[in-house]
């Protein structure tokens, strides 16, 4: 597949000349930190704990003219830079081994005006952070399924959750950012003011500075909604996967579901005789009346499952469901592609590799998309994948890093057989394993647009740690 895991890298720190890192620390009011720096170690190490980088030197920064800084530090000493968000990244692009890492962690506040439907969160901001306080005013903004999930990084690869059917991806709900290009200026990028970077970052991943802020459209939603959260045997696999496909024809856009196929969990409340089981789990949620709950959702709730744990919840419960699945380092491998159809074959090859899987905490997951992310054009942002109704992915989650190896190969092996199938094809920018993926599956006919955008704000390449795009030369 040609990727290198991070933990296999020369462990290596640019020398910077005597007295740079200092004036650096003159120049902002956060901290900088350097390779035995007391914090240092907790600063460079993220959610995924297979990523084992170390940068030269650490800002973390407190607001944007830090930001500023050590864009122009970065600039000046041509140091290889990346960008820190919530921290919540799989494949380690956060974390500059033997540059600089600009950190955002800090930079997370979140306002919202419930007049205008509108909040702004900071780009070291959670999912959980902002939906704290959304939920305040019953309203809610499209985000991941994971509360520890960055906003940030989610939203610039374009972002799904259990509202993107109904009003778009994360991106789709920007309403404009503030962002720090390479030349160290401070720009507003929204469809009235520079209208082809706003275009750009919405879906281009953090191809064309750091941004700081973020400003997204809100949505009645909750404060209550009816959670779906079904298990049956994984011999059911094909004939459930069938009817949920037949389903998706006509259901409502206010329904989510995430299929996945997993092992049952070895405590309550999943019933100890099928605890590591394979499963296939129906995950969703539902924001139409409680009452029609079972008229939606019931041809995915007929029969004899393993547990039904669906309820009426709070959104905010919904949202921190999986939560503990995905805590702070494990090791996680992830790589998807997108589906033009969900065949009978590719089901089979969901069973078999979740049966073969060296780890009970690793999913294959089914995505279905649709709705209002295909109602935007493909050219209508960066991003490209909106015509896709479905995306499937391996994802390795384990405990032990002696078993790293196998682990990864199951998710690059289960990735190679769907490749093979004749309905696959495209990449999705928040799963890319340990490698950013080529740059025509990302971003298809986007792709010359984006050169144009990138070659006029990074002409340099500043942000190459970042990104799948490189400008014109």
């Amino acid at each position: 597949m040609g990727e290198t895991a991070n933990h296999e890298r020369q462990r290596t720190v640019t020398e910077f000349a005597d007295g740079t890192i200092r004036s650096l620390a003159e120049r902002v009011r956060g901290t900088v930190l350097e390779p035995g720096d007391d914090g240092y170690d907790e600063a460079r190490t993220i959610w995924n704990g297979m990523i084992d980088n170390y940068p030269a030197v650490v800002v973390q920064c407190t607001g944007t003219a830090d930001v500023v800084a050590a864009v122009d530090f970065a600039r000046e000493t041509d140091a290889d830079v990346s960008i820190h968000g919530g921290g919540h990244n799989v494949s380690g692009s956060a974390v500059a081994d033997g540059g600089l890492m600009i950190d955002l962690s800090l930079m997370n506040g979140v306002h919202v005006d419930p007049e205008a439907e509108t909040v702004r969160a900071g780009a070291g901001a959670l999912l959980g952070d902002v939906d704290h306080e959304t939920q305040l005013f019953g309203l809610a903004t499209p985000l991941g399924v994971v509360t520890e999930t960055g906003v940030a990084g989610l939203t610039l690869n374009g972002g799904y959750g259990h509202l993107s059917r109904e009003y778009g991806l994360a991106a789709d709900n920007l309403r404009e950012v503030d962002i720090v290009t390479a030349d160290g200026e401070v720009r507003t990028a929204s469809e009235d003011e520079h209208e082809d970077l706003f275009w750009a970052i919405r879906g281009g991943g953090g191809n064309f500075g750091v941004v700081t802020s973020l400003e997204y459209q809100l949505h009645e939603v909750g404060p209550e909604v009816s959670q779906l959260f079904v298990w049956y045997h994984a011999d059911e696999a094909a004939g459930r996967m069938a009817t949920f496909r037949e389903w998706t024809e006509s259901a409502p856009r206010h329904v989510a579901v995430l299929p996945f196929l997993a092992q049952v969990p070895d405590e309550g409340p999943f019933p100890e005789d099928a605890w590591g089981e394979p499963a296939l789990v129906f995950f969703g949620c539902y924001r139409g009346d409680p009452e029609t709950f079972d008229d939606v959702l019931g041809p995915l709730t007929d029969g004899d499952p393993i547990v039904d744990l669906s309820e009426r919840t709070h959104f905010e419960d919904l949202q921190a469901l999986l939560d503990e699945d995905y805590p702070d380092g494990l090791r996680y491998y992830w790589k998807s592609l997108y589906l033009a159809d969900l065949t009978d074959e590719v089901v089979d090859l969901m069973v078999r590799y979740n049966d073969s899987a060296p780890s009970d905490l690793s999913t294959v997951d089914i995505w279905w998309l649709g709705g209002a992310v295909a109602d935007v054009s493909q050219d209508g942002t960066a991003f490209w994948h909106r015509d896709k109704p479905f995306m499937l992915t391996f994802e390795a989650n384990w405990e032990d890093p002696d078993a790293d190896d196998p682990n990864v190969e199951w998710a690059r092996t289960g990735f190679a057989a769907a490749e093979d199938l004749a309905v696959s094809g495209g990449r999705y920018g928040n799963f890319p394993g340990f490698a950013q993926d080529p740059a025509h599956l990302l971003f298809g006919e986007n792709y010359d647009r984006l050169v144009a955008v990138k070659t006029t704000y990074d002409p340099e390449n500043l942000f190459h740690l970042n990104q799948n795009i490189a400008p014109e030369t």
